[in-house]
């Protein structure tokens, strides 16, 4: 039995992820996201179990304290998360699973796999980048969203997650997004072939 791949994803606003997600997801229907749990109260009709896992503000401390997040933050009153046992339990069924995540979030996560060799067996860091800042800064006023004062904002955050790309495995650059998304798809089937994530002692009967 083989185990599935956690990919680690990240990149900056504008780097376009969720659209070459989508564009992979056409070809491998089974990539999934992992559930993240979170203090906010649900919206709409948003489930528990689905969109994320809505945890009191207590039973989330609790887990902090246990010891059970790879990953948490506080985002202005609500706190976000990722359990071990969700991604791991996952990856134990063969499940190949994406963490859409931050550079800070993903730094806790390198942290975390240094302490536990399974996790560490089946995590593959990703960085999406655009070409050039240029390019960047044009999808950001494309959006036609944001105000002068949030672009410029979002263009210094970008920067400082950039400089975080060494720390990851690959690099996806995200201009033509056909490439993009070709080259996306192909490094994750390439995951599939790992030695590391099968299990047991024998491949073949």
């Amino acid at each position: 039995m083989k185990r599935g791949t956690i990919i680690v994803l990240s990149g900056p606003s504008g780097a376009g992820k969720s659209t070459l997600v989508g564009e992979v997801q056409k070809v491998m229907p089974d990539l999934q996201f992992s559930i993240s749990c979170t203090t906010r109260k649900p919206r709409g009709a948003e489930k528990h179990g689905v969109e994320y896992y809505f945890l009191s503000e207590e039973e989330f401390v609790k887990r902090i304290n246990a010891g059970e997040f790879v990953e948490h933050a506080q985002v202005h009153a609500n706190r976000y998360g990722t359990l071990k046992s969700e991604v791991l339990e996952r990856s134990r069924r063969g499940e190949d699973v994406i963490l859409d995540i931050d550079v800070q979030g993903a730094m806790q996560i390198r942290e975390a796999a240094r302490k536990d060799a399974e996790l560490a067996a089946v995590l593959q860091f990703v960085f999406i980048a655009p070409p050039s800042y240029e390019v960047l800064e044009k999808r950001l006023r494309g959006r036609q969203t944001d105000s002068e004062e949030q672009i410029a904002i979002r263009l210094g955050v970008a920067k400082k997650e950039i400089s975080y790309w060494k720390n990851y495995d690959y690099v996806v650059i995200n201009g033509d997004l056909k490439q993009a998304a070709d080259d996306m798809t192909a490094l994750f089937r390439t995951f599939r072939l790992r030695t590391g994530v099968v299990c047991g002692e024998e491949l073949l009967p």
